[in-house]
């Protein structure tokens, strides 16, 4: 019988200015065709722009408050059970949280045009830090339709 795969974490090195490992992971999000500069200009130059509006703070505060804003804690898995679908809610694990959480606010930031990404990036993440904005906008519907479909709990595996 084969073994299961037992995955390990990987080190990743984290970022020159924060020194935090969850700015590396996000500029590694943010990065499209191995463009690695491109992507720390646009998050450093966005969170140059986050300090300049958010004076309370650091700047990567606000970064870590706004992702942990956005983490969704359930979601629905479609489950089909005899013949029939069903939006079943679970919980969600940290890994996926935090992976989901990257997504929507890059998503959201990229769904905005017409200016720099850089501003567009440092606007939503100022946004999730006040629990405002597309990207917490996402996680509250997610929430709502775990929420509709409690009933179906039981069929979670």
């Amino acid at each position: 019988m084969p073994r299961k795969y037992k995955s390990t974490e990987r080190f990743l090195h984290p970022d020159p200015r924060y020194k935090s490992s969850l700015v590396a992971k996000f500029i590694n999000c943010i990065m499209e065709g191995g463009k690695k500069n491109t992507a720390q200009r646009v998050f450093y130059d966005a969170m140059d722009i986050v300090a300049e509006k958010v004076k309370e703070l650091e700047p990567v505060e606000v970064f870590n408050t706004a992702i942990r804003n956005v983490k969704p804690v359930v979601e629905v898995r479609s489950r089909r059970v005899g013949g029939a679908t069903y939006q079943v809610p679970v919980e969600v694990g940290k890994k996926r949280q935090q992976s989901l959480a990257f997504r929507w606010v890059i998503t959201a930031a990229r769904a905005k045009t017409g200016r720099p990404m850089h501003q567009r990036l440092a606007e939503e993440l100022i946004a999730a830090y006040r629990r405002e904005g597309t990207a917490y906008t996402t996680r509250e519907n997610v929430h709502k339709m775990a929420e509709a479909n409690k009933a179906f709990a039981h069929f979670a595996w």
